[in-house]
């Protein structure tokens, strides 16, 4: 049955993907169907990448995700987050006890960025609500072990597998998108050029 979502290993572009033929083996979803009670709506959009592309560069992007979420003195805190897009939503995973869970059970708005450190620059900005569940059986954990470091075999990667039953799907639901893309006017910038 096609639900019009997408499909959860779409973001993983690999080549080629060990990753796919762990999918296609298993035949399951990575993540379990997630019914919100909220009606999805598109978000909105400003800046020069229609929303596909919007989505295709955040299903691509390998780049750490910034978090922006507020603190209980009412500042914005900042966290670099492993993030994968599926289901037209931005699913990271966290301790359930980590300062993040705590904020974002406080309150769930937050603010967003993908983006690569070095020129020339593009990207997406974006503000949501975040959602949080167990993580559970989910294979996200996994899929984000291989999409980061490549291999879950580590010894970050074996301590957070190790821990996988304390850990919080946060699942964050763009309402707002904000593109930009440099790359043309500074195509002729390299990397040494803009550290000066």
């Amino acid at each position: 049955m096609n639900t019009g979502m997408l499909s959860p290993i779409n973001f993983l572009r690999i080549e080629p993907s060990p990753l796919q033929a762990f999918t296609n083996a298993v035949k399951r979803p990575i993540l379990r169907p997630h019914y919100s009670k909220q009606v999805l709506m598109t978000p909105t959009t400003k800046g020069p990448w229609s929303l596909e592309d919007t989505h295709r560069f955040l299903r691509d992007s390998t780049v750490p995700m910034r978090l922006a979420c507020t603190g209980n003195d009412g500042y914005p805190r900042v966290v670099s987050v492993w993030y994968a897009f599926a289901e037209q939503a931005l699913l990271c995973v966290s301790h359930q006890k980590s300062a993040l869970v705590k904020l974002l059970q406080r309150d769930p708005k937050v603010g967003f960025e993908v983006s690569p450190n070095a020129p020339p620059y593009h990207g997406v900005r974006g503000q949501g609500q975040a959602s949080l569940e167990p993580l559970g059986d989910s294979e996200l954990l996994d899929l984000l072990l291989e999409r980061y470091l490549g291999q879950q075999e580590s010894r970050v990667g074996n301590w957070l597998l190790s821990r996988k039953a304390e850990e919080v799907l946060i699942r964050i639901q763009p309402e707002r998108l904000f593109t930009w893309d440099y790359r043309e006017r500074m195509a002729d910038v390299t990397r040494g050029q803009a550290a000066r």
